[in-house]
Formats: C-alpha cells, sequence, structure tokens
C-alpha cells in the first residue's frame, strides 16, 4: 500500500514538472538543420492560436498567426495598443505570399482586404533575412503577425537581446520563447510603397535599392 502511494505521488510529481516545462518553453533552433518535430511544434501552436517570440534579421519579436484575431488581440493587448488604430504587420514566406494578401501593382502595394485586416489601407509585410522565422512561415503557409517585443527605456536591452533573459521576462505571458541566438538591437528600415513611388519611413538594417 504504502508503494502504490509513493507510486501516485511521484506521477503526480513528474505530471507536474511536464505542465511546468509547457508553460514556460524555451526552444533552441538553429539556422538550419533544425528538429522537424520541434518546427512542427511551433506550427501547430501557431495554429492553435498561440504566441511566441522569434529571432528576425533585427531585433526579436512577437507573433502569431495572422489569420487569427484572438491571438493579434492577445498581443495588442500585451502591448497596449488598439488594433483597430494602429499599423499592424505581417510576415510572409516570399513575394508569392506577399500576392496572397496585397496587390502589387506599380511597384505599389494595394492592401486587399482579408478579414483581419478589414477597413484598413495598408499593412506592413516583412520578410526577414533569418533562416529559423522563414522556415516557420513557410511551414505554416499563412501571415504571421508580427511585431516588436514591449520595451522600457529605462530596461537593460538585454532583455530584448538575450532569449534567456527574454523568456525571464514574458515566459509566463507567452506560449514559447525560440532561442536563436543572440538578437539584434537595430530595427528594420521602413519604406511607405503605397503612394507609387517608394519612399523610405525609417532607416535601419537594410537599404532600399534604388537602381
Amino acid at each position: 500500500m504504502n508503494c502504490l502511494f509513493i507510486s501516485r505521488l511521484l506521477s503526480i510529481f513528474a505530471c507536474n514538472i511536464k505542465l511546468k516545462s509547457i508553460s514556460a518553453m524555451l526552444l533552441k533552433l538553429y539556422e538550419k538543420n533544425n528538429n522537424p518535430a520541434d518546427l512542427q511544434q511551433v506550427v501547430d501552436l501557431l495554429n492553435d492560436g498561440g504566441i511566441l517570440i522569434y529571432p528576425t534579421d533585427t531585433m526579436y519579436a512577437i507573433g502569431c498567426h495572422g489569420l487569427k484575431e484572438r491571438a493579434i488581440e492577445r498581443i495588442c493587448r500585451l502591448k497596449n495598443i488598439d488594433p483597430k488604430k494602429n499599423n499592424l504587420s505581417i510576415i510572409c514566406y516570399d513575394l508569392s505570399k506577399v500576392s496572397e494578401y496585397a496587390k502589387v501593382d506599380n511597384s505599389t502595394f494595394k492592401l486587399m482586404k482579408p478579414k483581419i485586416f478589414r477597413n484598413r489601407k495598408e499593412v506592413g509585410i516583412r520578410m526577414p533575412d533569418n533562416s529559423i522565422i522563414q522556415e516557420i512561415a513557410r511551414l505554416l503557409d499563412a501571415p504571421i503577425m508580427t511585431t516588436t517585443l514591449p520595451h522600457d527605456d529605462n530596461e537593460d536591452i538585454e532583455y530584448c537581446t538575450d532569449p534567456e533573459l527574454i523568456d525571464e521576462k514574458f515566459g509566463d505571458i507567452v506560449d514559447l520563447v525560440i532561442d536563436g541566438g543572440i538578437g539584434g538591437t537595430e530595427g528594420s528600415t521602413v519604406v511607405d510603397c503605397t503612394n507609387g513611388e517608394p519612399e523610405i519611413i525609417r532607416q535601419g538594417l537594410g537599404w532600399l535599392d534604388e537602381g
């Protein structure tokens, strides 16, 4: 009887450990040769409406499935922004995927109207030069809503660049943090393509090729 009781306690203890690891998971991914099961886990999380933090070619970002309204609203609450008023951005795998959400006409992007972005005249579109998020976007076969991590100016920048510190800060309010190595501190270049001629709104990493 005592052995049975101890066995049950050990089972409960093991279950609690498992649940705790799922609630604040830090997943290590690499530029190539990742375990397909790890990548599928990320895709399944996004399809289920989860939110995650991941590396890009600039800074770490937070995102979700771009067509899951509740997930997008969850991120907007985290950043204290109004999804109906603030500009939103999506990651697409390549230009062929961009064409599913925007029309390319004479170098101008004109937003189509997927449900989540209805009543909007423009949307940000990113194709980060980062193989981890590129592969996730390819496997997901859908846009990923993306935004920079919330950051206090008085806070150490490492909480936006070091995956372990990012997990320490955000692990309890997101579903997954992807460790893709130390991230950058400079934002991306923002180009306005809605008025016929591309116009640089913010110069960051990446340069507009005018050739």
